[in-house]
């Protein structure tokens, strides 16, 4: 599923051609994906103007002229592509419809953006803006890592005494929200923190050192366009490369990269999750 970096770099890519445009029309071509659409939903969305596009946790949300905010889901393999647009010289064509194109937006600029999803495990809702963070899916999400609330301090505090694993612990959203299983590994790898040790009894300033591991992490991921895995594309089209720099994620068996470490890459299930670490980088 994709993670924080990789719907932030799908926002981005979609900013340019919604943001300030309206919606001309809404073409719904099914009822639901992992839930039903709400009531009316292309009614709703014909001619309203994007005023916005914003992200919270792995949310992308489309706030609109009428009072109303879109959510966007992406799932497991959702997929948001722009066509009909011009990059520089090379214009983007609209491509023939294809079997998922679940939802399709057309703008009054003459872009396209369809929501593709093989295995519909995406979703779409509407909700008022004003109280968008009562929302079932957003009101237990704890602070966003890369937002103010989320400091030393805060998570000093939220993991004090909680005898979960640290890995867990930083998955769950209600701690901090957002963070995903690829890059709490590598943000481990960086901190020298086992996955295994139990969240309450890390040093106070090993937990605080994690907040700026886990921004860096995720801005360099950002830059990099996300992480391309499975069915994952931004919103142009192409890959994204973070992948490539990988320290311990998906790299069992394989060197260590820490200089004059001769261990290799190990791999352990936690949660039903691959956690993959250096035994001797990692304490």
């Amino acid at each position: 599923m994709p993670e924080l970096p990789e719907v932030e770099t799908v926002r981005r890519g979609l900013a340019p051609v919604m943001e300030g445009a309206v919606i001309t029309r809404a073409d719904v071509n099914r009822p639901d994906l992992r839930w039903p659409f709400p009531a009316q939903m292309a009614d709703r969305l014909t001619g309203q103007k994007v005023l916005g596009l914003r992200r919270r946790s792995k949310y992308i949300l489309a706030d609109l002229a009428n009072g109303e905010s879109l959510l966007i889901h992406l799932g497991m393999s959702g997929r948001m592509l722009i066509s009909g647009h011009r990059v520089g010289d090379f214009h983007h064509d609209h491509p023939a419809s294809a079997k998922h194109d679940h939802v399709v937006f057309h703008m009054d600029s003459g872009a396209r953006v369809t929501f593709n999803d093989a295995r519909r495990f995406g979703a779409m809702d509407l909700m008022p803006t004003s109280g968008q963070e009562d929302h079932w899916l957003i009101r237990d999400l704890g602070p966003e890592p890369l937002g103010n609330a989320f400091n030393e301090d805060y998570l000093v505090a939220a993991l004090k005494g909680r005898n979960t694993p640290i890995k867990s612990a930083l998955l769950d959203q209600r701690i901090v929200s957002g963070l995903g299983n690829i890059y709490v590994c590598e943000v481990l790898f960086r901190a020298g923190i086992h996955p295994k040790r139990k969240a309450g009894r890390i040093a106070g300033t090993r937990v605080a050192g994690l907040v700026p591991i886990i921004r860096t992490v995720l801005e360099e991921a950002i830059a990099a366009g996300g992480s391309s895995l499975r069915d994952y594309r931004q919103a142009d089209g192409d890959l994204g490369y973070f992948q490539h720099g990988f320290q311990v994620y998906d790299r069992e068996g394989e060197p260590c990269v820490t200089p004059d470490c001769n261990r290799l890459i190990a791999r352990i299930v936690q949660s039903g999750r691959s956690s993959f670490f250096c035994p001797t980088c990692q304490r």
